[in-house]
């Protein structure tokens, strides 16, 4: 749920200083970039009420929109330097990763005999 509000409050108030992520604005607007922010959101929560098996779509959906950020971020402060802070973002954001890549690889505990 936290990716899709942080692509609400995009939508709202968006970034006031958007030279991390300049790269990613010549590909697609910031408003195209909050919505899809939004939907990975979405589609992370509803893939959570999946059965067993099925709720995997929810982890790739995470991580294929804060991938672009962090490397957007990383590559505006080296090679770019448009930012003299970008890496302090892109590791922000590549932290904001690892629950999600430890939960993805989590084994599924056993079905008690009694629910089959």
């Amino acid at each position: 749920m936290l990716w899709a509000l942080y692509g609400f409050g995009q939508l709202v108030e968006p970034l006031p200083d958007t030279r991390g992520i300049r790269l990613l604005l010549n590909v697609m607007p910031l408003d195209a970039w909050a919505w899809c922010w939004i939907a990975c959101g979405l589609l992370a929560v509803a893939s959570s009420a999946l059965p067993e098996g099925r709720d995997w779509i929810g982890f790739p959906a995470l991580l294929a929109i804060v991938v672009p950020w962090m490397l957007a971020y990383f590559v505006s402060w080296w090679p770019l330097g448009d930012t003299t802070r970008g890496w302090v973002t892109a590791l922000i954001w590549a932290v904001a990763t690892v629950p999600v890549i430890v939960v993805a690889g989590w084994r599924e505990p056993p079905c008690p005999k009694e629910l089959e």
